[in-house]
């Protein structure tokens, strides 16, 4: 979960690489430090907290370098002080490593080095890996020393090194968590994320799993942990600096909820015939015949994109007629779930690198199943090992608390449940039109959606100070319950709960009085009757109801206390879609709910952008 930075080239050093951090922020925000080389000595400067107070340190003094790294951090073995902060050192100074993971034999490691005379200063697991390559450090230089000590790492990491006794040269290795080398005119770049690299190149190389590199100005060169070369190119990758950056917006995840018209559209763009009635997708890797097999769909994700695999059951079950099963990335192997060659493994992820979904795609190719991911960075982990893809154009997002990448994924997971029922003949074209029709109009309607954000403001400042929210939705928007209770979680700290609004009288509604609001999902669909029950129990416990429902909303508006709840319209569309319009209401009332509460917005406490670690 950590951001990583490596800079050498032509520029000086350290604005690049500070930049760099601040583009990968969103990632880890306990601790930030820096490492730079020049003239044969190395000058480290770290603090606690987040980067700006690094900046702030780093005013007071003059730090000059050629080339170095950088690291802003998300704590997992040690508290998050300066002490713990990286760049980490060797017994000699001379040697920097940073680092994103967790070295699961640390302990044993660390016992072997200090037997040995090493001396350690820090809490963190990193800290052994600087040892392991001081010991290893031979006339081969440092690329060598990092390779002998890559063979003592357990655990899942990605790693850089500099040493200033190997001048010049950057050493990086992935086990896991992202690499990616961005080629630049002259200059290099190595980072965890592709938006570190966008103010300086759009072609990129991904590292792939149990693969390392020596970067030098002049060239890099890829091989394997064994040391067998490895013939790696550069991609050109579709986004830019400009759409990494807030625009005029206060925040990221502000900008990005009203970029979701535009994802949506890059997402559905040359994959629709409406004259055809058929779907294009992408290169699924699939034969059409071996997928016409299928007998069964398991999705697996992790957080909000667990969400849209909820709403992918409905999907798959109710267009293409496969029963699905969803499961948490981060149980599915620990249960030995039932799949074969039959089962179509779905896997959705924002970066493609989430450790517990990659874990569950190999879990399930290893019984045989066939696979396609759902994600949004081309060349990732997962689209490099799942069978096909389904890209999702959301460009890059980074607050913290997934949007416009949600909306997405529920656009392609559409996508995807369409072309199903298509090929497996339980979609005729004269049934799959008028879907297709609606996702075509779908950027459209959310924009109009878009403009209730006034309103929701206004209702944002009644509540933001409440303590505790209910959540309640039915069939497909159920998931979508869940989450926009997740989302106030996420950014705001209320404490909120999606539940199924049948299920409400089945132990939630003993918490429901005056001070708990609840939010009410309430689309014309087949359960609006049900919906509408549900929400009388509601407010003869005494809550204030905010409901959401689509064109007309006299039934609601009759039912509830014009002075007391709130009611807010979305247009229609075909009700397997309400889920995208009603998530966005969602959004914006947890966003100005955390802004009116104070609340870091895009950094939310305790969290980072992509899970890496299991």
């Amino acid at each position: 979960m950590c951001g990583i930075i490596g800079y050498i080239g032509g520029q000086p050093a350290l604005p690049v690489i500070l930049d760099g951090l601040r583009r990968l922020e969103y990632r880890g925000y306990d601790s930030a430090g820096v490492a730079l080389v020049r003239a044969g000595g190395l000058e480290r400067r770290r603090t606690a907290g987040k980067l700006a107070r690094l900046e702030e340190s780093l005013d007071l003094e003059s730090v000059e370098g050629d080339y170095g790294v950088g690291h802003t951090r998300w704590a997992t073995h040690g508290r998050p002080t300066e002490e713990n902060a990286h760049p980490h050192v060797d017994c000699t100074g001379r040697l920097v490593v940073v680092h994103n993971g967790i070295i699961e034999n640390y302990l044993d490691l660390k016992r072997e080095l200090e037997r040995e005379g090493h001396t350690f200063v820090t809490e963190t697991d990193t800290e052994t890996i600087a040892h392991l390559v001081e010991r290893e450090m031979r006339d081969d230089g440092l690329a060598g020393a990092v390779r002998r000590a890559l063979a003592a790492l357990e655990g899942l990491f990605a790693l850089v090194v500099v040493s200033a006794d190997d001048p010049g040269t950057i050493v990086t290795a992935r086990s896991g968590p992202p690499i990616v080398i961005g080629v630049g005119d002259g200059e290099y770049l190595v980072a965890s994320d592709i938006p570190a690299v966008l103010s300086h190149t759009r072609d990129i190389v991904f590292l792939g799993d149990r693969e390392m590199a020596v970067v030098r100005r002049d060239g890099a060169t890829y091989s394997d942990f064994e040391g067998a070369p490895r013939p790696l190119e550069p991609q050109r990758v579709a986004w830019d600096a400009v759409m990494a950056e807030k625009a005029g917006y206060k925040h990221f995840m502000q900008k990005e909820i009203f970029e979701q018209p535009d994802a949506i559209q890059e997402t559905l763009l040359g994959r629709i015939s409406l004259e055809a009635g058929d779907v294009f997708p992408g290169e699924l890797g699939i034969a059409e015949e071996a997928l016409r097999r299928i007998e069964r769909v398991a999705i697996v994700a992790c957080g909000t994109s667990w969400h849209a695999g909820l709403v992918g059951k409905f999907l798959f079950e109710q267009l293409a007629r496969l029963p699905v099963d969803v499961d948490y990335g981060s149980e599915y192997r620990y249960r030995d779930p039932i799949i074969d060659d039959r089962t179509l493994a779905i896997v959705i992820t924002q970066s493609g690198e989430t450790a517990d979904t990659l874990a569950a795609l190999r879990e399930a190719k290893a019984k045989n199943a066939s696979s396609i991911a759902i994600c949004n960075v081309v060349g990732s982990m997962v689209t490099r090992e799942a069978d096909g893809t389904v890209y999702t154009h959301a460009g890059p997002e980074i607050g913290v608390a997934s949007t416009k990448a949600f909306t997405s994924q529920l656009v392609a997971l559409h996508l995807l449940a369409l072309h199903l029922g298509r090929l497996r003949g339980a979609l005729a074209p004269d049934l799959a039109r008028p879907h297709l029709e609606a996702l075509a109009q779908l950027p459209r309607l959310v924009e109009a959606t878009l403009k209730l954000n006034p309103v929701i403001e206004q209702i944002a400042g009644r509540f933001y100070k409440r303590t505790d929210f209910l959540y309640l939705g039915r069939s497909v928007n159920y998931p979508i319950a869940l989450e926009g209770a997740l989302k106030l979680k996420e950014i705001s700290y209320i404490h909120a709960e999606g539940y199924p609004a049948g299920e409400m009288k089945h132990g939630p509604i003993a918490l429901i009085d005056e001070n708990v609001p609840v939010v009410a999902l309430a689309p014309h669909d087949h359960v609006f009757e049900k919906m509408t029950s549900n929400l009388h129990e509601a407010k003869a416990r005494g809550s204030t109801v905010i409901a959401i429902t689509d064109g007309d909303a006299g039934r609601l508006g009759e039912m509830l206390d014009r002075a007391d709840d709130h009611v807010l319209t979305i247009p229609r569309t075909h009700p397997l879609l309400t889920p995208v319009l009603l998530v966005v209401p969602l959004q914006l009332l947890a966003y100005h709910i955390a802004v009116r509460r104070g609340c870091d917005v895009d950094q939310p406490r305790n969290l980072a952008k992509s899970v890496t670690v299991e």
